[in-house]
């Protein structure tokens, strides 16, 4: 009778046990992962001078490395950085406190001072620069300020997802044209570059990065945005800092605290860095750990602050 009373008890904790494994298996450990995405403009992380851009002082980089160490992000774009030397430097010192890029990409422009860069945990599978696109204003034909960066990223053995990086023209006025009609026309080309992976992969996970110089209902953005089905959605990275506001009215942004960006001439306070994803990408895309770093000290790095994403990495 006790081995017969005990059998069934055996059995339903083996069978308990399956369960679970195969439960487990199901469910795929990476399911509940996630991995994230930052964008950081440096303000001239430089190793040389050049024009009106000094050498990033020591203290300077060493906030920068301090800011990059609290996200800890799998994939860091970046913004206003120098040669690759400069580039190398920032990696080789990450690496030396404990943050290992083993992958990066960094892609010239017309201006040759700085450029725009990638540092990624993930393996680059393909690369696709824009470094010589162009486009006509007023009938005068003008070269975008920086290249973009557009990479496939090799995220798990069966996921992947393509990356796009810009720097769009500066709000300082230049005597060529109209900062904001030559930034509204770099926008329309980037937008170009979205189109064109979309049309290749209508269901592509894309995430789209960078500093775009203005805010959210400039024409500029609202091109890099787009419309209809195609349109990206703007994952708004606020502060962490426990504010739950809603917007009084429903048509505008929550009141929580969203500028990325300090101009000391007019003493303003700006969103201007994006992270726009397409529409597969958003069904990965976790709200709550997508946030504006809010760091003490933190204009002694840039005149930015660096925004980070995090998404579900998907096993498929």
């Amino acid at each position: 009778m006790a081995n017969k009373a005990g059998m069934p008890i055996r059995i339903g904790r083996a069978v308990a046990a399956i369960l679970l494994l195969l439960l487990t298996s199901w469910a795929s450990p990476l399911a509940a992962e996630k991995f994230t995405i930052a964008t950081y403009n440096l303000e001239n992380y430089v190793d040389a001078p050049g024009g009106s851009r000094p050498v990033k002082s020591e203290a300077a980089r060493a906030k920068i490395r301090e800011c990059i160490q609290a996200m800890k992000p799998d994939v860091l774009a970046l913004q206003e950085i120098g040669s690759t030397n400069a580039l190398q430097e920032l990696r080789s010192s990450l690496k030396s406190e404990g943050l290992d890029y083993a992958y990066w990409d960094l892609v010239s422009g017309f201006d040759t001072n700085i450029h725009v860069a990638v540092l990624s945990k993930f393996a680059i599978i393909a690369r696709r620069p824009h470094t010589n696109d162009g486009f006509l204003l007023n009938g005068r034909h003008f070269r975008l300020t920086r290249g973009i960066a557009e990479l496939d990223l090799q995220a798990t053995p069966r996921y992947s997802f393509t990356l796009l990086v810009a720097h769009l023209k500066s709000r300082r006025p230049v005597p060529e044209a109209d900062e904001a009609d030559l930034r509204e026309q770099e926008g329309l080309v980037l937008r170009e570059k979205i189109d064109a992976r979309l049309r290749a992969a209508p269901n592509a996970h894309l995430v789209v990065v960078g500093d775009l110089n203005d805010v959210k209902d400039s024409k500029s953005t609202l091109a890099v945005i787009g419309k209809g089905k195609s349109a990206l959605i703007d994952t708004r990275p606020a502060e962490k800092n426990g504010d739950h506001l809603l917007s009084a009215n429903p048509r505008f942004s929550p009141r929580n605290i969203s500028w990325t960006h300090f101009y000391g001439k007019e003493d303003t306070y700006s969103r201007l860095d994006y992270i726009l994803v397409s529409r597969e990408m958003a069904r990965v895309w976790d709200p709550v750990g997508t946030y504006v770093l809010a760091a003490p000290d933190w204009g002694l790095a840039s005149d930015h602050r660096p925004i980070i994403a995090s998404f579900a990495l998907e096993d498929r």
